[in-house]
């Protein structure tokens, strides 16, 4: 993963458990932005962090699962309001989901079968084009360096 990621926002994960998505519902606070949500682990770029760098370390600090750089197996740039922001897939085993711990963000996690969240009123909009996209052509692709 050694692309230049340039300057960006922050990086988000697709994170499978078998067939079934990781979500998080996000805090119901007014300053922030999609209160009360379905959001995906991630968040925003700390220091001259790398995409990778910053979504692994999100992932943990969000919801305690330490995954390694090989375990993404896809990345996606997105522009959106000149705000440019990265997203990856992973999936784990199953039988990972015993290791989730909701951190300091976000009011509770679940899974849920893909075509759920996009069928979600609830999800973030762009969030669903992305994780269409990836359903549509991400699962094709090898690693995500």
């Amino acid at each position: 993963m050694t692309q230049n990621d340039g300057e960006f926002h922050g990086a988000k994960l697709l994170l499978f458990f078998g067939g079934r998505l990781l979500v998080i519902r996000r805090d119901r606070k007014p300053d922030i932005p999609w209160p009360g949500y379905l959001d995906f682990p991630g968040g925003g770029r700390e220091g001259a962090e790398t995409a990778v760098s910053c979504v692994l370390r999100e992932t943990r600090e969000e919801v305690g699962l330490s995954l390694r750089p090989a375990d993404l197996t896809w990345r996606h740039e997105l522009l959106q309001h000149d705000r440019r922001s990265w997203f990856f897939a992973a999936h784990i085993e199953e039988s990972e989901q015993a290791v989730i711990r909701l951190g300091d963000e976000g009011s509770g996690w679940m899974l849920m079968a893909p075509k759920a969240y996009l069928e979600r009123a609830d999800a973030i909009p762009h969030f669903r084009d992305v994780l269409r996209l990836y359903l549509r052509v991400g699962k094709k692709c090898g690693p995500a360096g």
